[in-house]
């Protein structure tokens, strides 16, 4: 079925097919094809200008949201890994989007906690084991009616698996993925729906707290 789906895909700027292909080549995980087009279509009605990213790699992600998001769109992406940061700077280059692409280096929890914009859009894409420890962050910089989009949270099946039937190297990312998932389905900020698309994401809405919970916190 997703093959077929991916046929009918009619393929974006040349400059992103190309860059799509060496990451493949280099054997970089990228968002896959049904991924990008739903960020397309979502950029399409939801109109973010702020937009954070956990995980740059390559840079692939960061460049089809300036590509395909409104002209006035700032894209801030986060990268730990330093193998990766002189591709992604050259890609932001050759893109012509450096100017609206904010490149941050180290670690996503640390660099989070110098950031004071409010965000439309976080799209979380790095280490999927550190997911729940970015995500008292990512509330924090997500403004009210913003969205989190979190790519790659069913492990290719493995999270609906019991812990036994998951091998022992991966069973602290399974432990955290569900952890995640759950906390996201349960927030009382959060508004979350789990797709089955792609690898699995989350979509979720930061919604206020409502007064009476508020005060009951408050109270506590």
């Amino acid at each position: 079925m997703t093959a077929y789906i991916n046929s009918l895909d009619t393929g974006h700027t040349p400059f992103l097919e190309k860059l799509e292909q060496e990451a493949k080549a280099a054997h970089v995980p990228i968002i896959r094809r049904e991924m990008q087009s739903f960020l397309k279509v979502f950029l399409a009605v939801q109109k973010p200008k702020q937009i954070l990213e956990v995980g740059t790699a390559v840079g692939f992600s960061a460049i089809l949201m300036a590509e395909y998001g409104v002209p006035e769109a700032r894209i801030t992406t986060i990268e730990n890994y330093e193998k990766r940061f002189q591709v992604a700077e050259e890609n932001f280059r050759r893109s012509g989007y450096e100017d609206r692409i904010t490149f941050l280096k180290g670690d996503a929890a640390e660099v989070m906690k110098t950031l004071e914009r409010p965000f439309d859009l976080i799209f979380m894409d790095a280490a999927k084991g550190q997911y729940i420890h970015f995500l008292p962050e990512v509330l924090r910089l997500l403004r009210d009616g913003g969205v989190l989009i979190s790519d790659n949270v069913l492990q290719d099946g493995d999270v609906i698996e019991s812990r036994f039937a998951v091998e022992r190297r991966n069973r602290t990312i399974h432990k955290r993925m569900r952890e995640y998932l759950y906390t996201l389905k349960h927030h009382p900020n959060l508004l979350t729906s789990i797709i089955p698309l792609g690898d699995g994401i989350t979509v979720s809405v930061k919604q206020e707290m409502p007064q009476k919970k508020v005060r009951q916190e408050q109270e506590v």
